[in-house]
């Protein structure tokens, strides 16, 4: 087992939470740490890639960890791992360019009225 593995199990064991919760959980730090962090907007593509990045890079480490034992490669669990992972920031990057639910739109367009286009 590989520390990576160990670690994902240790968080499972201490926060109750199962494992496709966890990445629903890590995305949603991911993407909205981010955001205050890089001071991104959540309609900005960084955060989503960022996410993206971080998903493939932890379903490589898996894969790795699954040739090391001999064992064999899931490919469904881990397409499985990446839709978990990728659903709820590819909501938000989705709703924030799209609808007013965030407020970006509506701020826009007040500005356009104030400047007359």
């Amino acid at each position: 087992m590989t520390e990576f593995e160990a670690f994902k199990l240790f968080l499972v064991d201490h926060t109750g939470l199962a494992k496709d919760a966890l990445h629903i959980y890590v995305a949603l730090a991911v993407y909205l740490g981010s955001c205050l962090i890089f001071r991104w907007k959540t309609r900005q593509w960084q955060p989503w890639c960022l996410v993206l990045l971080a998903a493939l890079m932890g379903e490589a480490w898996d894969l790795l960890g699954a040739l090391e034992r001999g064992g064999p490669l899931q490919w469904d669990a881990t397409r499985k791992d990446l839709w978990n992972t990728m659903l709820v920031p590819t909501l938000l990057l989705v709703l924030s360019r799209t609808t007013t639910i965030f407020g970006a739109r509506a701020g826009r367009s007040a500005a356009r009225r104030k400047s007359g286009n």
